[in-house]
């Protein structure tokens, strides 16, 4: 596995660059030799912040954890990224179409499926045209964190969404 590892508002220490080698590195087992692995790593006050990307063909493997220390930060990634990996093994391997990517052993053994995705509600509304910022107000009466309307403007179906810092953001479709 190759590391590609940067500092946002930081300087990444020998001792932290190691500490994401040696512990990331145990991830080896499920990558192929030439897998690359991107690590972002930034502090914000006293929030220690660690973003960690695995492109794989036709998929990424991501995860981002923060807390008061980056070192916490680190052993808490890896172990996001190790269940996410066996949770999902058959989505990624079938949605990569390239088990090269991973590691044999890994393609080959089970792991168990506890947690299946499954959908419990289903609800059907009518879609009025309005406008992103009107999408936003209904969102709030609602108490909702994101809301689905069709757009006044483009006459598609778009999607608010509440961001931090009391913002909000906007999907459109990409045609």
């Amino acid at each position: 596995m190759h590391f590609v590892i940067a500092g946002k508002n930081m300087e990444v220490t020998p001792g932290l660059k190691s500490a994401v080698e040696e512990k990331i590195g145990k991830l080896e087992r499920y990558f192929s030799k030439d897998t690359e692995i991107h690590v972002t790593m930034s502090v914000e006050k006293e929030r220690h912040k660690i973003e960690v990307t695995i492109p794989v063909k036709g998929s990424i493997i991501r995860s981002e954890q923060v807390s008061n220390d980056m070192y916490v930060s680190i052993d808490l990634v890896e172990e996001i990224i190790e269940k996410q990996l066996k949770k999902y093994k058959n989505k990624i391997i079938d949605k990569a179409q390239d088990r090269a990517a991973f590691n044999r052993e890994y393609v080959e053994r089970d792991y168990a499926d506890d947690d299946e995705i499954k959908i419990v509600r289903s609800k059907r509304f009518g879609i009025k045209p309005m406008y992103p910022e009107d999408a936003c107000v209904q969102m709030e009466l609602l108490g909702h964190n994101f809301y689905v309307f069709r757009n006044a403007e483009t006459d598609e179906v778009n999607v608010v969404y509440k961001r931090k810092g009391n913002t909000y953001g906007l999907i459109e479709p990409d045609n």
